[in-house]
């Protein structure tokens, strides 16, 4: 079997590092932003949700578009690189504008700004996942590619809360707090992309096909990549409705005061970035899939017991943050591993070499399951009766399930989706000896018709 050899870690290192920059906004860009514009700005929150709306509805419908194009043209042959870079000084100037406005904005600053980062952001993410997929072809090395970046990814954001506390010891205000963040990110990126594009090599897709509707419907014929995204998005929901509900958990539920919640967010990505190795090496003795759904159930059993705390029960809760942060590092580890092995089934299938279509397909779904973790669980939270103003032991009982036994629920049904997925370690590499053979057969028939 002829396989794609791994590159050294020096190599890996110099790819994973940009992950850090691009994820350390994302707490600012998803959390801070309506309080930033809406309150301390004086926009007010419904016209900077609007704002917000239109520009993450924009960035939701990029991604499909910077995905196809970014497989179909390049420029010297690489066909992520110079997205990347492009992409990159977009998003750097988007973010400072949208990050450290200046003290007179109105909607249509942040709707503009907005529009050009999320944009920059998309030519950044997602041919930069799509990189990661053809560095390395063999079945175990894309998981130790995958999880060296997705380290970075958490350390991102772990990075991000440190800067954050950072600036509220010092007094800054919130626009400052996030200008500094902007700018650190903007720093940073300028240095960690340049070493990643310099250093990594760029195997992107020689075989060029033209972009059409048929060929973006073909992908949904493709049964595991619609199995596996189908998982990826009850997943990310499960984990986007606690996320939406973990202040107003540890608040009115737990008890848990500012100081105290910073402590739990601490040890909740610290505990994802430690597990990646112990899942990288579990999913060496078994398939990812299989890997991925212990983790998930780990974290279901971990939710169970989240109703059953009382007040003050902060040693527990550390417990269970401990194994859910667990499980998230194999969120981050293994499922965008599989994707990159599916792109090995598309392209024997479909006779199509599409990774940065299927990348921007799983990172729609990304933001779709973020989205609707917020969008369903607090009007249900208020449908159901919990007043913040006035809570009573019922309205804590239904916040807790809400924020935990809701998503335990959904992360069952991930489970059921993705176990005894088919394409296993075998059978991918059935299929990268069955690509390898019909490379060989195209070579000879071009050398034989020249």
């Amino acid at each position: 079997m002829i396989s794609l050899p791994g590159p050294p870690r020096r190599v890996i290192v110099a790819y994973a590092l940009p992950a850090f920059v691009v994820a350390l906004p994302t707490i600012p860009v998803y959390i801070h932003l309506p309080t930033l514009y809406g309150i301390e700005l004086g926009l007010g929150l419904a016209a900077t949700g609007i704002a917000l709306l239109v520009a993450r509805l924009f960035d939701a419908v990029t991604d499909p578009l910077i995905g196809a194009v970014s497989d179909r043209f390049g420029f010297r042959g690489a066909h992520r690189k110079p997205w990347i870079a492009i992409g990159g000084v977009i998003a750097g100037f988007g973010l400072i504008k949208v990050l450290s406005p200046p003290a007179d904005v109105d909607p249509s600053y942040l709707l503009l700004w907005s529009l050009v980062l999320y944009g920059g952001w998309t030519m950044v993410a997602v041919p930069y996942l799509a990189w990661g997929a053809e560095l390395a072809t063999d079945y175990d090395e894309r998981t130790r590619i995958t999880a060296c970046r997705e380290a970075m990814t958490l350390a991102g954001i772990l990075g991000a809360g440190v800067l954050g506390a950072v600036a509220v010891e010092m007094g800054w205000t919130q626009r400052q707090s996030t200008g500094a963040i902007a700018w650190s990110a903007v720093g940073l990126g300028a240095i960690l992309l340049a070493v990643a594009i310099w250093f990594v090599p760029d195997r992107g897709s020689r075989r060029s096909h033209p972009i059409s509707a048929a060929g973006l419907l073909s992908v949904l014929s493709n049964r595991p990549f619609l199995r596996l995204i189908g998982a990826w998005f009850l997943n990310g929901l499960a984990n986007g409705v606690p996320a939406a509900l973990f202040f107003l958990y540890l608040e009115f539920t737990l008890g848990a005061g500012e100081d105290t919640r910073a402590v739990f967010i601490l040890i909740y990505f610290a505990a994802g970035i430690a597990s990646i190795p112990l899942w990288t090496r579990l999913s060496r003795k078994f398939d990812k899939s299989t890997t991925w759904c212990c983790a998930m159930f780990a974290a279901v059993v971990a939710f169970i017991f989240v109703p059953l705390l009382p007040d003050g029960a902060y040693i527990a809760f550390g417990v269970i943050c401990i194994v859910t942060g667990m499980s998230l590092g194999a969120d981050f580890a293994l499922p965008p591993a599989i994707q990159a092995d599916v792109v090995d089934y598309d392209e024997w299938r479909f006779r199509r070499r599409r990774a940065g279509l299927q990348f921007a397909l799983w990172g729609m779904s990304t933001k779709m399951a973020l989205a609707a973790g917020v969008g369903l669980s607090l009007p249900a939270l208020d449908a159901l009766g919990f007043d913040p103003q006035a809570p009573d032991a019922a309205g804590k009982f239904t916040l807790a399930v809400i924020y935990a036994w809701v998503p335990a629920v959904i992360k069952v049904a991930a489970i059921a989706l993705v176990w005894a997925y088919p394409l296993t370690r075998r059978r991918h590499a059935a299929i990268r000896f069955r690509l390898a053979r019909r490379a060989q057969s195209r070579e000879r028939t071009e050398a034989h018709g020249s």
